[in-house]
């Protein structure tokens, strides 16, 4: 039985924050539901894009660290980020609408029987769009831009890259205790992988896979803007977390203890490959200190930083929502 429940969220590295929101919002049509700062960097937005409930799953988030360079993708990175749109969408809609916004894709591919389109977010993020019928969780946000038939429905999958396979593998399957669901031959390599067959049943559903190619020669991927920071995985509650997080340190991946980060509860640690993971609670949500209709207006700021609110304002640039 897997360890957890698919993707909670996806986190990276924009750079201005203006124009992050202004690409996620007004061109992708998800909702801000969360306008926050990085805790361990108080001086640095944490905005997090969602449907309309900030669904667990539904949730890729950024921290815009401006003075970053340019990532560099390579193992120990997450190279394409892939969101769930409904089927029929990328070419009744999706295609013309970032074409009119002057986005630049790629032609539509076939992988693993889903028509998916490429893109890049304006600081250099690799994304798709895949087009899927799966059952999950979303809510549609009724103010979007994009009307609700072709929204976003949330993470699909991702993409990592490491220098070998196996100490991946092994880790997914052995300690996380999702399913190898084979390899297929695309974009002129490899990619194999590994998720909850059938979803995550009587837990609702989200992106419930990752896909790992090996790039044995390639130089190790650096972070910077336009690359993923981590990737968060679903677990119910305070007692899964600390079932997985007890395999994870048994696997010699030396888990953080429990950090409470007030909309949920996170544990961090690297997999074998390089890449930054995260257990994610699904609760306690987005609306336990702000009225649900509007999410995402004010910045919020988790209690214990409070008393620093005028000194954070004061750092952190003009966000126009």
């Amino acid at each position: 039985m897997a360890r957890v429940l698919g993707l909670h969220h996806i986190t990276g590295i924009s750079g201005d924050a203006q124009v992050n929101h202004d690409f996620y919002v007004g061109v992708l049509g998800m909702r801000l539901v969360k306008r926050s700062v990085n805790q361990d960097d108080p001086g640095t937005y944490h905005l997090f894009y969602a449907d309309d409930a900030g669904s667990p799953g539904t949730d890729l988030t950024f921290f815009p660290w401006t003075q970053m360079a340019r990532s560099r993708t390579g193992p120990g990175l997450t190279s394409e980020v892939l969101l769930a749109v409904p089927a029929g969408s990328l070419d009744a809609y999706w295609a013309p609408r970032l074409a009119a916004a002057g986005v630049a894709t790629g032609d539509v591919e076939t992988r693993r029987g889903e028509r998916v389109l490429t893109l890049r977010d304006p600081h250099g993020l690799d994304l798709a769009l895949a087009e899927t019928d799966d059952a999950r969780d979303f809510t549609p946000w009724e103010a979007s831009g994009v009307p609700p038939g072709h929204q976003i429905r949330g993470l699909h999958g991702a993409r990592i890259l490491a220098r070998t396979l196996a100490p991946t593998a092994d880790f997914l399957t052995g300690t996380f205790g999702l399913d190898a669901l084979g390899s297929e031959d695309v974009d002129g390599g490899v990619w194999h992988r590994f998720g909850i067959a059938g979803g995550a049943a009587g837990a609702g559903r989200s992106g419930t896979w990752i896909e790992v190619g090996e790039a044995p020669d390639a130089p190790t991927g650096v972070w910077g803007t336009g690359s993923i920071h981590h990737i968060a995985w679903r677990v119910a509650d305070d007692a899964m977390q600390a079932g997985t997080r007890a395999a994870v340190d048994a696997a010699g991946r030396r888990p953080t203890p429990v950090i409470d980060r007030f909309w949920f509860r996170s544990v961090y640690f690297t997999e074998p490959g390089g890449v930054v993971f995260e257990l994610a609670t699904d609760g306690p949500g987005f609306a336990v200190d702000e009225n649900a209709a509007t999410l995402g207006e004010a910045l919020i700021l988790p209690p214990w930083l409070e008393p620093q609110r005028a000194a954070i304002e004061a750092r952190l640039p003009r966000l126009d929502t």
